[in-house]
């Protein structure tokens, strides 16, 4: 099953495509993604979701290896994109569902052959005439009182806020790995670690160990959180697009017992090129 374990991240601020070169990286799309990308404004903008997509073509086709005419991808109501095309019911992928994030200058997807995956990227921002206290204490409500209490313990300032990031990028792959859109009761769900190794969560004070989480530090003050969790944890609508939610225990455990597969840097062009040649 490790074949289905990616994550790939492209940086952005290294591509910046004239409009015949961004007009060729459209084109490598189906024409139905184009108007999801071409309605933005902002530039910035119109490039994440461009990438976005492109990531998400580019590994369903080098992954499940599903012929570029037979990929459909759809999104949940609440905004989680899935495989709706069958992937020849091949046993190393029982269950393949990939996620995608974007912040700052980066985009990224992860993927797994079994269990829910969610990812999100965090950019150690600071909105303009606002202080870390005064942007975090918006979101108190958010955090248990343990993790609230080692986010403003840390140290200076800068330390603070990037302590409010991780903790929050975590919150944020475990929401989006279930699918549910919401942030709701999210205090619930606490994160505890030893320096941000060995992640584990609590939920009402409970250990979930059918959940696994990583952090990886990305150049220019960014965090990448991938959540890895059972498919029985799915939620509402994205539920019902997944192939099986119950997994013998020792499938399960396989599955959850996957390696973690290391960030792999693509480019624009590179994602291209797969599907260029996938036509």
């Amino acid at each position: 099953m490790e074949k289905g374990v990616k994550r790939w991240i492209v940086d952005i601020s290294e591509w910046n495509p004239s409009p015949n070169d961004f007009s060729l990286a459209l084109a490598a799309l189906p024409q139905l993604e184009h108007s999801c990308i071409t309605r933005f404004v902002r530039e910035e903008d119109r490039k994440r979701a461009l990438v976005s997509r492109l990531l998400q073509y580019a590994l369903v086709r080098e992954v499940a290896q599903i012929p570029y005419d037979e990929i459909v991808i759809k999104r949940t109501l609440e905004g989680k994109p899935y495989l709706e095309c069958d992937n020849g019911a091949q046993p190393e992928l029982p269950n393949f569902n990939f996620n995608v994030s974007h912040h700052g200058d980066y985009v990224a997807i992860a993927s797994e052959p079994l269990c829910l995956v969610g990812i999100d990227i965090v950019s150690c921002d600071l909105p303009i005439n606002e202080t870390v206290q005064s942007f975090i204490q918006a979101f108190e409500s958010y955090f248990s009182r343990f993790e609230w209490e080692n986010i403003n313990k840390v140290g200076s300032p800068d330390d603070t806020l990037a302590e409010f990031y991780r903790y929050w990028s975590l919150k944020e792959a475990y929401v989006k790995a279930i699918g549910s859109g919401l942030s709701n009761g999210i205090d619930r769900v606490e994160f505890r670690h030893n320096n941000w190794m060995n992640i584990s969560v609590f939920i009402d004070g409970k250990r979930c160990k059918e959940w696994s989480f990583w952090l990886h530090e990305l150049p220019k003050r960014h965090w990448l959180s991938i959540a890895r969790g059972h498919p029985k944890a799915a939620w509402g609508s994205y539920k019902a697009t997944l192939k099986r939610t119950e997994f013998s225990q020792e499938v399960y455990e396989n599955g959850l017992r996957l390696p973690n597969a290391g960030v792999d840097t693509r480019t624009v062009d590179q994602l291209v090129q797969t599907l260029a040649r996938a036509k």
